[in-house]
This record gives C-alpha cells, structure tokens and sequence, in this order.
C-alpha cells in the first residue's frame, strides 16, 4: 500500500458554526483546535493546511469553570526587565471576550507557523450571536458534554 500525502490541490474547505454560550472553555477550544488543523478528516496531514474553517459566536457567554474567572491571569512582556503585565481573564472578558477563546484555542494548536496561519485566517470569533459569514453555508457544530 501506498502511503497517502494530502496535496493543496486536493483540500475542500468546509465551514463550521460553534455556539459558545455555555460551553466550557477548555473543551471547545479543543474541539475546534482538533477542526482547525483536520484532524477529524481521513485525510489529515501534518503539514498541510487541510482543516476546516470554523465561526464561534456568543463568545461573551463561554463558561469558565471553577475558581477561574477569579484566579486566572494571562501574562505578556514588553521586553524591558522586571516588565511583566498580568490580566485578569475577567477584564479580557468584559472588553474583548473573542480574545479569550483565541488565546484558548491558540495554546491548544502546535506552535508553527502553520498553526499561525489557521488562527489568523481560519478562525473566526464574534462576541454576539451574530455573523457576516452566511454566504460560506456553514454547519453547526456541537461540542461534546462528557
């Protein structure tokens, strides 16, 4: 048997809706990491660009489980000693919630500059239930409760 190796050429886009509200944090960004890079198709690819695009709304009512919407911080540097900034996940929620989901769904993707490419271009967060994406037909998704 040959081994098979997904070709550009070869790659059909679908495109995924997620509704957010409600969902827990990690494991829609798992769900929709696992869609971005094509692992859910026969035909996946390491190295090829062969996942699905994906639109998340209602990313303002994503469900944060536990202590964490107390507790949990993200970090950055601005490149000076001693400059460490700290921000709370509550204040990224209340003035960018998409920012969150893309930071969840960004930690959960190998860190490539393919990776970087479906974060950028695949993935789609709205803060509302609303989106302008309509003329891509895209599908819902469910993400599974365990």
């Amino acid at each position: 048997m040959k081994t098979f190796t997904l070709k550009p050429q070869d790659i059909e886009r679908r495109w995924w809706v997620v509704d957010a509200a409600g969902q827990p944090l990690g494991r829609l960004a798992s769900r929709v990491a696992q869609i971005l890079r094509g692992k859910h198709q026969p035909t996946f690819t390491p190295h090829v660009n062969g996942g699905d695009c994906v639109i998340v709304v209602n990313a303002e009512q994503v469900k944060l489980t536990g202590r964490k919407v107390e507790q949990k911080r993200y970090f950055r540097h601005t490149g000076y000693m001693g400059h460490e900034r700290f921000t709370p996940v509550r204040t990224v929620l209340s003035k960018h919630p998409e920012r969150v989901i893309e930071q969840a769904v960004w930690g959960m993707l190998p860190k490539t500059t393919l990776s970087r490419q479906k974060v950028k271009q695949m993935l789609k967060v709205y803060a509302g239930p609303s989106h302008p994406h309509a003329a891509q037909q895209p599908q819902p998704l469910t993400v599974a409760e365990a």
